[in-house]
């Protein structure tokens, strides 16, 4: 077994063998993700309609969030009691029932197992015992809780309750930017070569926004000149993230030749960019990593977006992290 060595300048400086350790990945799938911590699941929009269900994942763990028939949302693994093999293949759909495709066990939306395949055996021969009581022995379920209309769940029933976890600094801007029912327009996926702490460490890293996306720089919508600021939450593991509408229209970037600032770039629709300072504070952008790391879930991330839509009244903000963006906008 190798054995590492922190280097001595302490917290400062992060060894690359931290991303890539299999057994401090394992401890990290145990402590963080299977741990007292609340992971991002889905939107409740993806959920409209009883008898519906959303593929997700609780860090390497596949889950199945559902929507049963009287409304109410369920998550739990996404693999047979029996076998392990997965229930649900599709990344969403509707069912009324879950069927593994492997030795067909049954399942309902609240992830009961509810039918053994020839249960009683067949001819008189084989089966499972007399006492066998299939309601024992369903898929692990989830814990859930709901906020602006992102779910939430966790494995730990130490976890404190989703606002409690988040804090009212965070909560409250989060409510900001899922201001209203949301729409999904569509959605993508990003395979990323790396496990989930190089895309988290990305999206807590504000320093790369304005240096990297030409879109910010170039439309004004990022930059270093501008106002903003981080808002921390007092337990230091949720942040949030923020610049003010107003730039200096200097050309700081231009003239350090950065090549996030494009010049002879436009919009077709300019007027895509108006901001209306609804709130009164000037906020154009902001950026809500609502949670530790155990938020950013999935294999596959990328940020999830509130798309602008002609008949909202704000420029786009967008919200993050996730693994498969979706397009929203305001009903």
């Amino acid at each position: 077994m190798q054995t590492h060595h922190w280097p001595a300048e302490g917290l400062t400086r992060v060894p690359y063998w931290v991303y890539s350790d299999a057994a401090i990945y394992e401890e990290e799938q145990e402590r963080i993700f299977r741990g007292p911590t609340w992971n991002f699941l889905c939107l409740e929009a993806e959920l409209e309609s009883p008898n519906t269900y959303r593929r997700s994942s609780l860090g390497a763990m596949p889950v199945v969030v559902t929507r049963d028939k009287d409304g109410n949302l369920h998550a739990f693994e996404n693999r047979c009691a029996h076998r392990g093999s997965l229930l649900l293949l599709n990344d969403s759909g509707e069912a009324r029932d879950i069927i593994c495709v492997y030795h067909n066990w049954s399942y309902d939306l609240c992830g009961n197992l509810t039918g053994v395949a020839f249960r009683k055996g067949l001819r008189g021969k084989g089966g499972m015992p007399p006492d066998c009581r299939p309601e024992a022995h369903g898929p692990r379920k989830l814990k859930l809780e709901t906020l602006a209309g992102l779910v939430f769940g966790t494995l730990s029933a130490d976890t404190p309750p989703l606002e409690r976890y988040l804090g009212a600094e965070i909560v409250a801007r989060i409510r900001r930017v899922m201001r209203a029912p949301v729409r999904v327009l569509g959605d993508y996926s990003q395979m990323l070569p790396s496990n989930w702490k190089l895309y988290m460490e990305n999206v807590k890293d504000t320093y790369h926004a304005s240096l990297l996306h030409t879109f910010f720089t170039t439309f004004r919508l990022n930059r270093l000149s501008q106002q903003g600021g981080i808002v921390v939450s007092d337990s230091g593991g949720h942040h949030v993230s923020y610049s003010l509408a107003a730039d200096s229209g200097g050309n700081e970037y231009e003239q350090a030749g950065m090549r996030a600032a494009q010049e002879g770039f436009g919009l077709e629709a300019p007027q895509l960019l108006e901001a209306v300072d609804e709130f009164g504070d000037g906020l154009a952008c902001r950026f809500c990593p609502c949670s530790r790391p155990s938020c950013c879930s999935r294999p596959a991330t990328a940020s999830r977006c509130a798309a602008w839509c002609r008949k909202a009244s704000t420029r786009p903000s967008w919200y993050g992290p996730a693994s498969a963006s979706r397009a929203m906008t305001p009903r």
